[in-house]
């Protein structure tokens, strides 16, 4: 087994949060892969922001959601080292991708806007 990451921004507020990190391990432990590593707002690129990298985030939730407040959303990157094989990496970033924002094939508006890396 190999080290491999999980690299995702997100527009979220505490309780976007929490679901997230919910839906993250969640889907790990379904398949018995093991998180090594966890951190929130992670290491953005040399000399830039997280804000500056998922400034677009922002965008679009206040797209999908006109009027409303932000209240306490925030541009978070959050990186999760895992121990599993490419094969279980693929698998679980496929799962958590669609638990993120389900694709029904309709427009719809995602509970937590996401960028994956």
């Amino acid at each position: 087994m190999s080290g491999r990451e999980l690299v995702f921004g997100l527009y979220a507020d505490e309780a976007g949060m929490e679901w997230v990190r919910n839906t993250v391990r969640s889907a790990a432990a379904s398949r018995g892969v093991r998180v090594v590593r966890w951190e929130e707002n992670g290491i953005p690129e040399p000399d830039a922001r997280v804000e500056d990298l998922y400034e677009d985030l922002a965008e679009q939730w206040s797209c999908e959601h006109p009027g409303e407040d932000p209240a306490g959303r925030r541009p978070v990157e959050l990186r999760i080292g895992l121990a599993c094989s490419l094969r279980m990496w693929r698998s679980l970033r496929k799962t958590v991708l669609r638990r993120l924002c389900p694709p029904d094939g309709t427009p719809h508006v995602c509970r937590v806007p996401w960028a994956a890396m």
